[in-house]
């Protein structure tokens, strides 16, 4: 049965903003089409059973950007069907998720997918905006018990100026990529990029977005009410009341002493013996997922009234930073490599450097995108002292991976200062907190140990919350126990000049403004004091390794690479084979030559350099005869670029035969007389009388005056 068609607009930030449900997906539990300008998204809500068999909630958020969407059509000869998401989309998904998962109620377990589907994509209006737009919408239409809506705001920074959701072409002038959502009780997640920006004026800005948002939020509530439908009652997935009492009466003293007994960073090993003992103590009485979530519960309250009374798990103060240790240069053959640990946690970061062909590029619904700085992130079920399955990258790999690529982008050299592809990975060795930061860290170390001339070195920390009531306690550098059991993970990176990037994920609704000034302040604090560290380990960037690509650029005019290319690449192929290097064009006229003797790549930029460069009448150089012809020589007067020198222009009056005063491999000092308008170049030698205006020596012909045999033609006169 077709549904009633309802339909809001919004006029927002001088552009109207349309929301619909009942014309697409009718099956759906609930289904929104935004629109925004020329983008269009479709949001599908599905709701399913209850899941008895696990002990999560089972939401899934999937983001779907097809290339048909931007008019693109997928460039592969064999395979137009476009497989597996890009990791752009895996991350939009994965913002829009941590948004809108802290709004479900916690013993809540029905089965929940949600699915944006971009429609169209216009060249002004963001997709991410929109589809998170729709999804808060769908969701507070729809009958899921869910505590929304939220807002999602874009800010940006154009000459120091705050702009509330930039177009594209503004956020490629903008120093800041930030992405705020606010829910009913204040900011509740942050995703940002920024280059340097200060502390309070990110501040500023995530401020003005919660501000902003109001506007989103009550026109969402007005459409829900016209559309929306009554939320369903569901069955908690919470453990029976007298099963997490039996078990404060019975296991809270044992608890407390393995949570406070040691100042191990990880009291899980005796947590899993207590565990185990309660299993076999009730299993007659409760299923084991009660059990296990009564236990869990327990924990966690005892974990948080020790955080509210000074007592951190491994006796640091709230503001204590875990011992550090640094390493750089590894091993032999990498061109660069990391350690970086705080505490158990610990990261390897290896980087490797190649040529700019080596870019990562993708096809997206807005055309070919490149990036020359590319961060994996790869953490093997070791690394959290588990087994587990290891097969493709995750979610999480992938926005860690993000998170610290976003981090160190801001502080590398340009293309031109440094013509590297530069790629880091960071293989997690052990984890017990903030990995990501980890990762950040030892990524610039080990990108100095590479030798790539940093800006400025880039550190990371992570800040927890626990809220209670009306206390509140903000802990650096969280421990992946307090993680787990606390309300906040709140990650900033920077250098000593400003911000780079943000992520804030929590499990409460949202986070009051008071509190995000204290929060940014005690960041700041630990992220400065583990720059000195990392400074006074590594202050410079290491020479570049024996074993790294060598590289040099030049930019030439982009009209004239098909001089150096040639015809079907005969001339860069020659120009590669003679020199044994690598060469690159980019169409804006970037020429790079990789090889692994300077001598050779210096050479050849001055050999394509001579191919392209523009010559002047009267110039001199130091030429070296190629050929040897009737009517003179054709002398290479810079590298690759040849010119012809005619007997009559050696100054030396009449000459049979030119093989009588030059041979081929001679030098010969020339001047440059003529050129044409195909390039060709004539030449003078030196000394001999330059040409006048009318292409003659000395200011008269030069003529040949002796008698020539009868029948004999003069020899042909080239000229250019």
């Amino acid at each position: 049965m077709t549904k009633k068609t309802i339909k809001k607009t919004l006029d927002f930030n001088g552009q109207t903003i349309t929301l619909q449900t009942g014309r697409l997906a009718p099956k759906a539990t609930a289904a929104v089409e935004a629109s925004l300008g020329e983008t269009s998204v479709l949001v599908t809500v599905m709701s399913g059973k209850p899941r008895e068999d696990i002990d999560y909630f089972p939401l899934q958020v999937i983001f779907l950007e097809k290339l048909y969407t931007g008019g693109v059509i997928k460039g592969s000869r064999w395979v137009k069907r476009e497989g597996r998401p890009s990791d752009e989309t895996v991350l939009t998904g994965r913002l829009i998720d941590r948004a809108i998962r802290p709004l479900f109620p916690k013993d809540y377990n029905g089965d929940v997918q949600i699915v944006v589907s971009v429609l169209s994509v216009g060249k002004e209006n963001s997709t991410d905006f929109l589809g998170f737009l729709a999804t808060s919408a769908a969701l507070a239409m729809s009958p899921i018990p869910w505590n929304g809506p939220v807002a999602g705001i874009k800010v940006g920074q154009v000459d120091k100026k705050l702009l509330i959701n930039p177009n594209v072409e503004q956020m490629e002038q903008s120093d800041l990529d930030l992405f705020v959502s606010t829910g009913p009780e204040g900011v509740n997640m942050i995703e940002a990029g920024a280059n340097q920006v200060p502390d309070q004026k990110v501040l500023e800005a995530v401020l003005l977005a919660r501000t902003e948002s109001q506007k989103i939020i009550d026109f969402i509530k007005d459409f829900s009410k016209a559309a929306g439908q009554e939320k369903t009652k569901y069955v908690s997935s919470a453990p029976p009341k007298e099963l997490v009492e039996k078990i404060k009466s019975t296991y809270k003293d044992k608890i407390q002493e393995a949570l406070t007994g040691t100042k191990d960073e990880e009291p899980g090993p005796q947590l899993d013996d207590i565990k185990q003992k309660i299993q076999a103590d009730l299993a007659d009485e409760f299923s084991f997922r009660h059990i296990d979530q009564a236990s869990t519960k327990v924990t966690k309250e005892l974990v948080r009234k020790n955080i509210i009374d000074g007592k951190r798990i491994d006796g640091r103060d709230n503001k204590s930073v875990r011992p550090l240790h640094m390493e750089t240069g590894l091993f032999d053959r990498t061109h660069g490599s990391a350690l970086f640990q705080r505490g158990l946690t610990q990261v390897l970061t290896i980087t490797t450097l190649g040529s700019l062909s080596l870019k990562l590029y993708s096809e997206t619904a807005q055309g070919e995108e490149s990036k020359r700085y590319i961060h994996h992130y790869s953490a093997l079920p070791f690394s959290f002292g588990q087994t587990g399955r290891i097969g493709f990258t995750g979610r999480r790999e992938i926005g860690h991976g993000a998170l610290a690529e976003k981090a160190l982008k801001p502080v590398l050299p340009s293309e031109k200062d440094f013509p590297y592809t530069i790629q880091a990975v960071s293989e997690i060795m052990s984890q017990n907190g903030s990995s990501s930061m980890g990762s950040t860290c030892g990524s610039t170390l080990s990108l100095l140990s590479a030798g790539v001339p940093l800006v400025a070195p880039v550190a990371g920390i992570s800040t927890g919350l626990v809220a209670e009531g009306d206390k509140t306690v903000f802990l650096t550098d969280i421990l992946g126990f307090e993680d787990f059991y606390g309300d906040m993970d709140f990650k900033i990176t920077g250098t000593d000049t400003g911000i780079t990037a943000i992520q804030l994920d929590i499990k409460i609704l949202g986070i009051k403004d008071e509190w995000l000034e204290k929060i940014f302040t005690q960041n700041k604090e630990a992220r400065t004091e583990i720059l000195k560290q990392m400074t006074a380990a590594v202050p410079a960037p290491a020479p570049l390794s024996p074993y790294a690509p060598k590289i040099k650029t030049i930019t030439i005019d982009p009209k004239k690479i098909g001089e150096v290319i040639g015809s079907g690449g005969k001339n860069i192929k020659g120009l590669m084979e003679k020199y044994e290097v690598e060469i690159d064009i980019e169409d804006d006229g970037i020429v790079s030559v990789i090889g692994t003797d300077p001598k050779r790549i210096q050479e050849a930029l001055e050999h394509i350099d001579g191919m392209v460069r523009e010559v002047h009448i009267g110039e001199e150089f130091d030429g070296t005869v190629k050929r040897v012809v009737d009517f003179g020589f054709f002398v290479e007067f810079l590298p690759g670029r040849e010119g012809l020198l005619h007997i009559s222009r050696l100054g030396q009056g009449f000459v049979s035969d030119p093989r009588t005063v030059m041979s081929e491999g001679d030098s010969v000092k020339v001047r440059i007389d003529e050129k044409d308008r195909m390039g060709k170049i004539g030449l003078s030698k030196v000394g001999a009388p330059p040409k006048d205006d009318r292409g003659q020596q000395g200011g008269r012909p030069q003529r040949d005056s002796r008698p020539r045999p009868q029948g004999q033609s003069r020899p042909p006169r080239r000229s250019f």
